[in-house]
């Protein structure tokens, strides 16, 4: 497990328990991190640091958005699926080169499963 400054809650690991198609996620930045959110609870927290700020960045790549500006959110609709990447995603330690490997085969997954389409198309 990498040592990171990112915190993922218990909310967030329970959450991907449960196999959902759509999930309301809102992605926020205050002065202090960025924050995903679920129904207001908090899922991970990304602090204003390097390494926080990458995973934040990616993380939302990730999620199909942007990060949001300065005490700002973004919403996007995911599968369970995708948070499951999102979370592992701010769970790199971006200082080791190899994370990038990683990196790219979660946001790959990821995109794959936002553009997938649906049982009732």
């Amino acid at each position: 497990m990498s040592q990171t400054d990112v915190s993922i809650s218990k909310y967030a690991e329970d959450l991907v328990n449960i196999p959902r198609a759509h999930l309301a996620l809102e992605l926020q930045q205050d002065q202090n991190s960025v924050k995903l959110l679920h129904n207001e609870e908090l899922l991970i927290e990304c602090p204003i640091t390097l390494n926080g700020m990458t995973a934040a960045t990616f993380m939302a790549e990730a999620l199909g958005i942007t990060v949001p500006p300065l005490n700002k959110s973004i919403k996007s609709r995911v599968s369970t699926g995708v948070l499951f990447r999102v979370m592992a995603i701010s769970n790199l330690d971006y200082s080791i080169k190899e994370s990038f490997i990683i990196l790219e085969r979660l946001l790959t997954e990821a995109k794959e499963q936002i553009g997938g389409s649906s049982d009732l198309t």
